[in-house]
């Protein structure tokens, strides 16, 4: 079930500040706050979505269409047009990464890796 106090919902909200890339009516882009990767942007949707699976079923046509024109619009404004990663958790239990933040969202990032990667890829490798 949907927690509508999850951080990226009071994000939406305006509750909790973030450094914006871009908005619409339908979605929010903004730099994470413990970067990855030297350009490390997060896109989440403005509905009550939990994962990638429930975005694209449920989600509709219009709040599709404005996500991914506010992801297309991201990469534009942050300079990102080829050599990028997107990555989509999904379940606390998920093979690689495990999704923490239980509101869809999908990772944009680019440029050289930082020390936190490698201690993070460390950690969920030895699981």
């Amino acid at each position: 079930m949907y927690d509508k106090n999850n951080v990226f919902a009071r994000i939406i909200r305006g509750e909790i500040p973030c450094n914006k890339i871009c908005e619409n009516d339908f979605a929010l882009s903004f730099y994470d706050i413990n970067p990855l990767f030297e350009t490390h942007a997060l896109i989440i949707p403005k509905g009550d979505y939990e994962n990638i699976l429930d975005f694209t079923k449920n989600a509709p046509a219009d709040a599709q269409m404005g996500f991914w024109e506010c992801f297309r619009e991201t990469a534009e404004k942050i300079g990102i047009s080829e050599n990028f990663n997107v990555l989509a958790n999904s379940g606390a239990d998920a093979p690689f990464v495990e999704q923490s933040v239980f509101h869809f969202h999908l990772h944009l990032m680019s440029g050289a890796r930082r020390e936190e990667f490698a201690k993070e890829m460390d950690r969920i490798c030895r699981k």
